[in-house]
């Protein structure tokens, strides 16, 4: 998985499971996936280290992982769309696109 690819799949796993996560999980996570800052203008805006903050990036993911490991909510959704795809009958396919926007 090249870097774009992980920032791709570990915004989908934040969405999914981000409220599991505690509130400086989430700002560290926003900071660095989605705000694209440095591991050092984390650490400088938190007041800690460097390495604290690479630490914490991989403990987020692990946890994010984790969670998916145990629900497969992402694999369960790809799979849906996949289907959803295939479908040839227009109108419940629109049915079932509403239920999940």
């Amino acid at each position: 998985m090249n870097r774009t690819e992980g920032y791709i799949y570990y915004n989908k796993l934040f969405d999914l499971y981000g409220n599991l996560l505690n509130e400086r999980e989430k700002e560290i996570f926003i900071l660095f996936y989605e705000e694209d800052l440095s591991l050092q203008e984390i650490a400088e805006i938190r007041s800690v280290t460097k390495s604290a903050i690479g630490s914490a990036i991989t403990i987020i993911n692990k946890k994010l992982n984790l969670y998916e490991e145990k629900l497969n909510f992402l694999k369960k959704i790809k799979e849906l769309e996949f289907l959803l795809n295939d479908m040839k009958e227009s109108s419940l396919k629109e049915k079932i696109k509403k239920i999940w926007n």
